[in-house]
């Protein structure tokens, strides 16, 4: 393969320049790439390797990264902790409260995941807990936090249908494979959110109502 010369590299550069609709590239995606340089490039050169075409993430196949288990403390702060034990315990001692099978994957297909709301018929809300026993007695597998985290580094590989509203309202998407303790004791799980033309994640108390617009990402089990 002959390599592209520097005289064609300036003629693709003016060919984006003069060509592209800047007016509907907003300031915040313009400086999101500008702050990932790296992996910016790398998504450039499979757009030109693909002759200009945009390159599609779905369905997408990525890989988990199981090295190095998530640490709460390091990704939240001194404090944070995965829960241990049950409910109704101090959360300090016991068994983690993860999702085994979720934790063993290390490859994970965006196409099978879905949206589950575990809400019956009349109910709006739900708690937290309430939805975490039903997942597990559905024994859906529960997304655990490194695939959380690994989403949150590799947002391009979100699936543009996550961004999707519910009720006209953001949607909140829990990863419920693996519970929490904060600093106070209090069980939580993280989620993604898109909002704002960017994602973004947070934490919830499992206490705390979740109705339609807060599902957790499983697969079948």
């Amino acid at each position: 393969m002959k390599e592209v010369s520097r005289e064609q590299s300036f003629q693709l550069m003016s060919v984006f320049q003069c060509n592209a609709d800047w007016s509907k590239v907003s300031s915040d995606t313009a400086q999101r790439i500008i702050d990932d340089p790296v992996g910016s490039g790398l998504e450039f050169t499979r757009f030109l390797m693909n002759c200009g075409r945009v390159v599609s993430n779905e369905p997408s196949i990525i890989s988990i990264n199981r090295t190095t288990p998530f640490n709460p403390a390091k990704f939240l702060g001194e404090g944070w902790s995965i829960w241990k034990g049950p409910i109704d315990g101090d959360g300090l001692s016991g068994e983690e409260e993860q999702d085994n099978r979720s934790l063993a994957l290390t490859e994970l297909d965006l196409s099978n995941i879905r949206f589950e709301i575990c809400l019956q018929k009349g109910e709006n809300y739900i708690t937290g807990e309430e939805k975490l026993k039903r997942l597990k007695k559905a024994d859906f597998i529960r997304l655990d936090a490194s695939i959380f985290l690994t989403l949150r580094q590799n947002q391009h590989l979100v699936p543009d249908c996550w961004k999707e509203k519910t009720n006209g309202n953001t949607t909140f998407i829990f990863f419920d494979g693996t519970t929490l303790r904060g600093p106070f004791g209090y069980r939580r799980t993280l989620y993604l959110y898109f909002g704002d033309g960017r994602w973004g994640w947070n934490y919830y108390w499992l206490v705390s109502a979740r109705g339609s617009g807060s599902p957790s990402a499983v697969l079948a089990s």
